[in-house]
């Protein structure tokens, strides 16, 4: 496994691995036993990068979520993994149902200083940490001033409630709005930035795409130009291998993808992955790990086997003929 540091504040950052593993189903649709399977295996690779949410998994029984969290808090406790262990864990708060629902809903808690405060504390409980390492804004809140919401993360950073704090799903613009406004104050901003991001390119005339499991906001040209200018911030690759559908055909395309560049860019894809003898998955998450603006990708699993394809992927290194053929497709 390799290795990188996200985060400047030597208080805060953290060295994680090139790979996140996503937590989101876990004690939903995928059961406990084989979640626990999955984090150990991930962690033995060297893995230390876990990701989840206050709101995963509403949607599957009809709750307001928290599933995911609770399963990590009793892996944690069961395998006895200390907050100074070396294992991040990333969750996001603001898009969690006001009541319990069974699908996509836009009746969510938000971003209020009061509503940041009350679920970070929620989720360090069902976590069972005195600190969350990393807490995004899932979503943004168009009802609550910008500034409440980067003063209210901020002062779970001066409480020492909470290390790096980043951003999920945010328009371009409203990320440098709110980092202006941090650092005008003298105020700890967002440094991790978490965007559905992959080979292929979607559609980038909405902030987001409508997926089989919800809207997701889309790293787009004008995202990965912001990343380009300010390098110290971290991207975050949720989504990279698109539920399946590099390499299987009962898993179509989302509509997104609909665009002239898909077809000669899976043919790129397909004959680099010929070349390095790697399956179509293992080259995206090599392409966005290595790429001119790195990620790490943010990867699930729903069995030990299909990890162990991702965790692969941590070792491939393309050469530099077989990164500009899949950079220069179009």
């Amino acid at each position: 496994m390799r290795y990188r540091t996200i985060g400047r504040d030597p208080r805060t950052r953290r060295e994680v691995s090139v790979l996140s593993l996503g937590a989101m189903l876990f004690g939903t649709v995928t059961d406990e036993a084989t979640s626990f399977a999955i984090l150990d295996r991930y962690v033995e690779a060297g893995g230390t990068f876990i990701d989840t949410s206050d709101n995963y998994a509403f949607w599957v029984d009809g709750t307001q979520g928290g599933e995911s969290e609770e399963l990590i808090g009793r892996w944690r406790r069961s395998r006895g993994v200390k907050d100074s262990d070396g294992i991040t864990i990333a969750t996001k708060l603001g898009a969690r149902p006001n009541s319990p629902s069974t699908g996509f809903t836009r009746d969510v808690e938000g971003l209020s200083a009061a509503v940041i405060r009350e679920a970070a504390e929620r989720s360090r409980e069902r976590l069972g940490v005195d600190r969350l390492d990393l807490l995004y804004a899932h979503i943004e809140d168009p009802d609550t001033e910008l500034r409440e919401t980067v003063e209210g993360f901020a002062e779970l950073v001066a409480d020492g409630t909470v290390g790096l704090l980043g951003a999920s799903n945010h328009w371009a613009w409203t990320l440098e709005r709110a980092r202006n406004l941090a650092a005008a104050a003298g105020l700890p901003g967002y440094e991790v930035l978490q965007y559905h991001h992959s080979y292929l390119r979607a559609r980038t005339d909405r902030p987001t795409l409508r997926a089989r499991d919800g809207e997701i906001g889309v790293a787009d040209g004008a995202l990965l130009s912001y990343l380009r200018a300010e390098p110290e911030l971290a991207l975050v690759a949720y989504h990279p291998l698109l539920g399946g559908s590099y390499v299987r055909e009962d898993k179509p395309l989302d509509a997104a993808y609909e665009n002239a560049g898909t077809a000669t860019r899976l043919a790129a894809l397909h004959e680099v992955a010929k070349e390095t003898g790697a399956t179509a998955n293992q080259v995206v998450l090599a392409w966005l790990i290595g790429a001119e603006v790195p990620a790490i990708p943010l990867v699930g699993a729903s069995s030990v086997a299909q990890l162990e394809e991702s965790l692969a992927a941590a070792e491939l290194e393309l050469t530099a003929e077989q990164r500009a053929k899949l950079d220069s497709a179009y």
